[in-house]
């Protein structure tokens, strides 16, 4: 979490007052302006604050707890820790009453017992004088019970707590720039890490903070941190764990713009690189007794062409010899590999692609130990590339689906990857669930899933190519994928049309190579607008 680590006190509920939104709530019911100051605080166990005593005059004796079901969960230790500064809501608990008040003592700490028994509490409730209750730390036993990724996306960093205590399903948006501090004893707190809080919108947000601890719990990650794109993510963590002048190692397969960070703008920090083929492991052993490398970063499955690195073999070795390894996972996802689990230090994702899953966002997020993160969070913190709360709330609303779209797209992509690999107007597919493929055998022990995008190479030119991606009906011209709906493009056009014919070969790029990205849409669709426009050249 992006907040500074300290003890934060528990938040004070108020189970008279109707629904506040203020910072500092009038628990009296005086008139504002004339608000008596809260009297003092005493400490008594939850168990005779339950029953009856503890409470002097009788003023609880003849109410019991009446919380909202989902109460407990609400208030975890994360939740309360987060929310003392957000200055967004304050949540109040039910009516206590069940009905007109008995006046029998006996039938009133039954109630107050079975009160206990439904909604266990820490063994210490601080209670002050006008009524109001501060609850004590409560367990949160994580998402243990959650026994499949399908539900981890729609619950994690929700179901069971989250920085902004509400009862509302989904998670709020907090819009905000900066967290305010009620007295400047509370700033001293906050500086002297006494206190929690995010301070400023470029260091956290609660809406935010969802989305990374939703992407840790599917990912078995320690911490996330997400930023404003895959590059934003990828280019802070080469700077924040690469010293000026040290040596990394890259694969020749990798998103363009990755690759031009590394041969163009690294180098002005003495930061030189090594380029292998994905599945030259002895490449990689070569450079790293070679260099003195801090980390080696590659994609699995790659782009465009879906090779697949040995994760499990590359981290051992590399472990052996004093490096870090980061995977770029965007093309599998989170649920069709795990990275950290196979031995990376570090998965990185655009999550404007599959996890958000809508083509409506940039977001990036890069996932680890809390070590490493907070190394990459440190110098995130000041060069910016903070996600916007409203674009953290589009992830969480994708990711809820998450598990059901990419489902579809595995099973999309590897029956069409078939269909054309058996046409005559396809020259060659690029797939890692075909048995064609390079590292089909190395994708089927480490993926559950071999992804919704297929590259391949149809039967003419440049401009054959180009006639058969107008000729598709359905799915959208674009340089993205992994969203809702199909896209299609020619890698020769959309990302290297400033290369010569020749300097595009150099990197595999021909010019009748085609990404085709799978959405959602129905399979037979899909299938028959292909087939027509194969038909066209």
């Amino acid at each position: 979490m992006a907040v500074s680590s300290c003890s934060c006190p528990p938040r004070v509920f108020n189970a008279y007052s109707s629904f506040e939104c203020r910072s500092d709530p009038d628990f009296s019911g005086a008139p504002i302006g004339d608000k008596p100051r809260v009297g003092s605080t005493r400490r008594v166990k939850a168990s005779s604050f339950f029953t009856g005593g503890g409470i002097g005059g009788g003023g609880l004796s003849s109410l019991i707890f009446r919380f909202p079901p989902n109460f407990v969960r609400q208030l975890s230790v994360k939740a309360r820790r987060n929310c003392s500064n957000i200055g967004v809501a304050q949540i109040v608990a039910a009516s206590w009453s069940n009905g007109p008040a008995s006046g029998s003592p006996s039938s009133e700490a039954a109630a107050a017992q079975a009160a206990a028994a439904a909604f266990p509490v820490a063994d210490e409730v601080a209670v002050v004088d006008n009524g109001s209750v501060q609850i004590g730390d409560l367990d949160n036993s994580k998402t243990s019970f959650l026994s499949s990724d399908g539900s981890i996306t729609v619950h994690a960093g929700e179901r069971l707590g989250r920085g902004i205590v509400t009862d509302a399903i989904t998670t709020p948006v907090v819009n905000t720039s900066a967290y305010f501090f009620k007295k400047t004893q509370e700033l001293i707190d906050f500086k002297e890490k006494r206190h929690k809080s995010f301070e400023y919108g470029r260091y956290g947000n609660p809406t935010t903070v969802v989305v990374e601890e939703k992407i840790s719990a599917l990912e078995g990650a320690e911490s996330t941190l997400i930023m404003t794109s895959g590059m934003c993510a990828s280019t802070v963590m080469l700077m924040a764990l690469v010293p000026a002048g040290g040596h990394i190692v890259t694969t020749t397969d990798c998103y363009r713009k990755t690759r031009i960070f590394i041969e163009t703008i690294l180098p002005k920090i003495g930061i030189s690189a090594t380029v292998i083929d994905p599945a030259d492991v002895d490449g990689l052993e070569a450079a790293l007794n070679k260099n003195k490398v801090s980390l080696f970063f590659t994609e699995s499955p790659t782009n465009p062409f879906l090779r697949c690195v040995d994760i499990e073999k590359v981290s051992k070795l590399c472990h052996s010899k004093g490096a870090l390894v980061c995977i770029d996972g965007t093309f599998a996802t989170p649920l069709n590999q795990k990275a950290l689990a196979l031995g990376a230090d570090l998965v990185l994702h655009s999550a404007t692609k599959f996890i958000g899953g809508h083509n409506d966002v940039l977001a990036g997020c890069i996932s680890g130990s809390e070590k490493l993160i907070t190394e990459i969070r440190t110098l995130h913190h000041i060069l910016g590339g903070t996600l916007n709360p409203n674009a953290a709330y589009l992830i969480i609303r994708g990711m809820k689906t998450l598990h059901l779209r990419v489902q579809q797209q595995n099973s999309t992509a590897l029956r069409m990857a078939k269909v054309l690999e058996a046409h005559p107007r396809v020259r060659r597919v690029y797939y890692p669930g075909l048995p064609s493929h390079p590292e089909h055998e190395l994708a089927k022990q480490q993926m559950t899933g071999f992804g919704g995008v297929v590259s391949f190479e149809v039967d003419g030119d440049l401009m054959a190519t180009s006639k058969f991606v107008d000729a598709l009906k359905i799915p959208y011209i674009a340089p993205s994928f992994g969203g809702c709906e199909s896209i299609v493009d020619q890698p020769a056009i959309m990302s290297y049309w400033d290369l010569s014919q020749a300097e595009r070969h150099k990197y595999g790029i021909e010019d009748n190579l085609v990404r085709f990205s799978f959405g959602v849409e129905d399979f037979e669709d899909l299938k028959a607008d292909i087939l027509q426009a194969l038909e066209t050249i």
